[in-house]
């Protein structure tokens, strides 16, 4: 055990079929991207997934807030105080359309397309080195994958 209670990775901890199941190794990276974009963005203020929602609206001005909590598999309430959240910070505006007052579109602020304008290349750049531990092929290959495993890359 390190000082802070946690167990040493040196200590090869058998993990059996665990390490062969996606779901607990997608759980495993999560942690591990997440504890990599606070080191190198948590001064933006931003949790992980936050950009990504500012992202999709810049370049889908008008989306539906339900449409984007599909896309990105916000649970609706989640996505709900998040819309808020960024509208009291006044980066993003709410629209309900006349012709169906049950939708709500979202637009960025021109504050809102500062802060995407500032932050992507920040971003994308951290995005970049999540994969720094694989050559540029292995990472190519995970990422194609992965947006087949997920359904987000076009890919069935």
């Amino acid at each position: 055990m390190s000082k802070d209670g946690a167990p040493d990775a040196e200590v090869g901890i058998d993990l059996g079929a665990l390490s062969n199941s996606l779901g607990f190794l997608f759980r495993m990276g999560q942690i591990e991207v997440f504890g990599m974009f606070y080191d190198a963005l948590g001064k933006l203020g931003l949790k992980p997934g936050e950009f990504s929602v500012l992202w999709v609206v810049h370049l889908n001005p008008g989306v539906r807030q339900g449409s984007v909590a599909q896309t990105l598999r916000i649970k609706p309430a989640h996505m709900t105080k998040l819309v808020r959240a960024f509208e009291e910070d006044g980066l993003l505006d709410r629209h309900i359309p006349e012709s169906d007052r049950r939708g709500i579109e979202l637009r960025l602020t021109p504050k809102g397309e500062g802060f995407v304008a500032d932050h992507a290349e920040e971003f994308f750049t951290y995005a970049r080195s999540e994969a720094n531990r694989l050559t540029r092929k292995e990472a190519e290959q995970l990422i194609h994958l992965l947006q087949k495993f997920t359904r987000l890359g076009g890919q069935t």
